[in-house]
């Protein structure tokens, strides 16, 4: 009743929210995109996107599709595997932005396991700048990572679009006349580059009040009112909340998701690419809190 492709595609639009990015994505035209969503939506009989000249959201009945694509693929995939006889093995190092440790990636990663007994699996976190140069010199396999919005030349597969903001704890309050409190990353974090370059652009004094490449370490500082921290909006932790505008805290701009692969080839690039389309599959589960 729901073909792999359509759903496939579906999830692609969903994650980005635009026909035009989901098209470019997955390699195909703007109408084949549109067509796939279009029969989806024939084949539900709801309505799986309200859309216009500006915007694309889920509708109701489309973010429950959501985790019925999810369901439906991994269980093609499966069927395929046992009946084809095709088993993933090797080694696959992995490597995940800080930004993850909180979401639903680990329960990606275990489906992921299950499904695939004989990849070992190595899993790597840390700073996506750090991530980006392990790629590059071929000590990891896959990496989803964080860059600035827009810079397409560095290559990798979108998987969303998102804005940096300030937060901090509940009530906290910024004096004007005061240098702002900074919880940043170490160099060559991008959040940390972020603030730092608004804050300057605007002449706003600051100062660094914590320093860590630990997000529970930063969440903790920030929990503790030591001062504030630039972060993905849609990832923001628990106990922490937006600085309100009143605060005079300059803007951040737009940061993307993408994932990245490495050279290496063979049984790693096999696994690799099932690992991504895993993640890219998983719709927006990724901005979700994992179950912990």
């Amino acid at each position: 009743m729901y073909e792999p492709t359509q759903l496939r595609t579906f999830l692609a639009v969903a994650q980005a929210l635009s026909f035009t990015r989901a098209a470019r994505r997955l390699g195909l035209r703007q109408s084949t995109v549109s067509q796939h969503v279009r029969r989806l939506e024939e084949a539900t009989g709801r309505p799986l996107f309200t859309r216009d000249t500006h915007s694309v959201e889920l509708t109701e009945d489309g973010q429950a599709m959501l985790g019925f694509a999810r369901t439906i693929l991994q269980a093609h995939e499966r069927a395929a595997a046992f009946f084809t006889g095709t088993r993933l093995r090797g080694r696959l190092r992995f490597g995940a932005s800080e930004d993850f440790v909180a979401t639903r990636l680990p329960e990606i990663l275990e489906s992921f396991r299950r499904a695939h007994p004989e990849v070992d699996l190595e899993l790597t976190v840390g700073l996506s700048g750090t991530l980006q140069a392990r790629l590059a010199a071929g000590r990891l396999d896959l990496i989803l990572a964080k860059r600035g919005a827009g810079a397409d030349g560095e290559g990798g597969v979108p998987v969303w679009s998102d804005v940096l903001v300030w937060i901090g704890a509940p009530g906290l309050r910024l004096a004007p006349d005061r240098p702002v409190p900074l919880i940043v990353y170490p160099p060559p974090g991008i959040t940390r580059a972020r603030a730092l370059a608004a804050l300057e652009a605007e002449g706003r004094a600051w100062r660094i009040a914590c320093t860590s490449s630990s997000l529970s370490a930063n969440v903790a500082a920030a929990r503790a009112g030591l001062g504030v921290m630039a972060h993905t909006r849609g990832l923001v932790p628990p106990g922490l909340v937006p600085v309100p505008a009143r605060a005079g805290l300059p803007e951040l701009g737009g940061v993307d998701f993408v994932l990245r692969k490495g050279r290496r080839g063979g049984e790693a690039q096999e696994a690799a690419d099932a690992l991504a389309e895993a993640i890219l599959e998983s719709g927006d589960g990724l901005r979700r809190p994992g179950r912990g």
